[in-house]
């Protein structure tokens, strides 16, 4: 069973696990943190990015944000590509089924993406990458 402390207790919140009542032998409270350390200007650029593609393909589909056909805009993968070239074939062959010219919105996400960074799991201690 986990307990968060209140804010008054201690500066920063911690968790503290213990073994339910009636399962054999009580043990000692463990303290431990539990941390994720994102850039959070990073985050917020991200979050910034994804709404504004969602007003543009709203746009672009002269539709209502839920009427937007299922399209996957995966910008980590987008950065994976080596070129703007690679971007913009990959972006409108998403956009595929549109309609209305979609040079400018792949203009101005290629601009937005450019500089951005992939966004990634902290690795835990002794964890190599792939």
């Amino acid at each position: 069973m986990a307990a968060v402390t209140s804010p008054e207790t201690t500066p920063q919140p911690r968790v503290y696990f213990q073994t339910p009542p009636g399962t054999g032998d009580e043990v000692p409270q463990k303290q431990g943190r539990v941390t994720v350390k994102y850039d959070r200007k990073e985050l917020r650029k991200r979050l910034n990015l994804e709404e504004w593609i969602v007003g543009q393909l709203t746009q672009l589909y002269d539709c209502e944000e839920e009427e937007v056909p299922e399209l996957e805009i995966d910008v980590d993968e987008l950065l994976d590509l080596p070129s703007d070239v690679d971007r913009a074939r990959k972006v409108k062959g998403l956009l595929a089924d549109c309609f209305k010219p979609t040079d400018d919105f792949v203009a101005a996400l290629l601009e937005r993406v450019r500089g951005m960074q992939k966004l990634s799991t902290p690795q835990k201690k002794g964890e190599v990458t792939p």
